[in-house]
């Protein structure tokens, strides 16, 4: 008797794979492939010279490989190399505009999420009158259109005299959007209560357990919500592109736009461009490939779906 119902579980084991899951994986498989086909295009471009691809514009490999692209994006090559490539001849200040982004995105991260987790937890855990339909209030913000509120913010920052500057640009996303309380509001009414009494018990006040015990409790959370705001900020274009007219306050994907400068020999740099752009979003997607998964665990324990 036994050695059948080995010999059943054997067999199991061997068992192949079904259909279902084979198609399943299928399906994966080509989403990955059409996922992936723009950053290779994009690869592609930026290893290829201006003048080869206006002469093969659909070869898939590389055209005539070169590094000048990236050259040109990182301002390594002289205005007669990059004009002998196909290129605009004209620099571009990566370094300025890569510190710009850098310094908004960072502003705008550790700002916001300062201020939305203190307004996360007076939201879950504090008792005043009212609470529930102020957070209704303002979490009916979220069904506002970002377009909507551009030009009240324009005329805002136009008023405070900080148009051409980086805390301008900052500024709009500075303090709290109704997601990042929401998502941090959700994880604080997950914690037992029992935590908050013990420390009461022990003399602690509400502002000394929101910082000694709620957010270090929190850093899970906290981590992903900054991750998913540093990749918003630092991808944001078209307010940034409203109020930075400068070199001193422009962005990295405002400056991208102005690097695709025409030519007399090819017209638009799109070698320098796409390495430029390839360069630019090379941070996001290595901080997003090393923190998906704490991410995707982080709003599943927050309840959000």
């Amino acid at each position: 008797m036994a050695a059948v119902a080995d010999t059943t579980t054997v067999r199991r084991v061997r068992r192949g794979p079904s259909f279902g899951k084979v198609a399943a994986w299928a399906v994966m498989a080509a989403i990955v492939l059409i996922t992936l086909l723009p950053f290779y295009w994009i690869l592609r471009t930026a290893l290829s010279s201006n003048t080869a691809l206006a002469a093969h514009p659909g070869d898939v490999l590389p055209v005539d490989p070169t590094t000048g692209g990236f050259e040109r994006a990182l301002g390594l090559q002289s205005a007669e190399e990059a004009i002998a490539q196909g290129g605009s001849g004209g620099g571009l200040k990566f370094w300025r505009y890569l510190i710009n982004s850098v310094i908004v995105s960072t502003l705008i991260t550790v700002c916001q999420i300062f201020f939305s987790a203190m307004a996360a937890y007076a939201f879950a855990r504090l008792r005043w009158r009212g609470r529930e339909k102020v957070f209704g209030l303002f979490l009916a913000g979220l069904m506002v259109p970002t377009i909507f509120t551009l030009l009240p913010n324009f005329v805002l920052i136009k008023q405070l005299g900080l148009v051409d500057t980086l805390l301008g640009v900052a500024l709009p996303t500075m303090f709290m959007t109704p997601f990042a309380v929401f998502f941090l509001r959700q994880f604080f009414m997950n914690v037992p209560r029992e935590v908050e009494e013990a420390a009461l018990l022990d003399g602690a006040g509400k502002i000394r357990i929101f910082f000694r015990v709620m957010l270090p409790m929190a850093s899970t959370p906290i981590l992903t919500l900054g991750l998913l705001t540093y990749i918003t900020a630092w991808n944001d274009y078209f307010w940034p592109l409203m109020v930075s007219y400068s070199d001193s306050s422009r962005v990295l994907t405002v400056a991208l736009a102005i690097f695709r400068a025409q030519t007399p020999q090819t017209g638009y740099d799109w070698s320098g461009l796409m390495a430029a752009t390839l360069i630019a979003a090379l941070p996001m997607l290595v901080l997003f490939g090393c923190f998906a998964r704490r991410i995707v665990s982080s709003i599943s324990f927050t309840g959000i779906k």
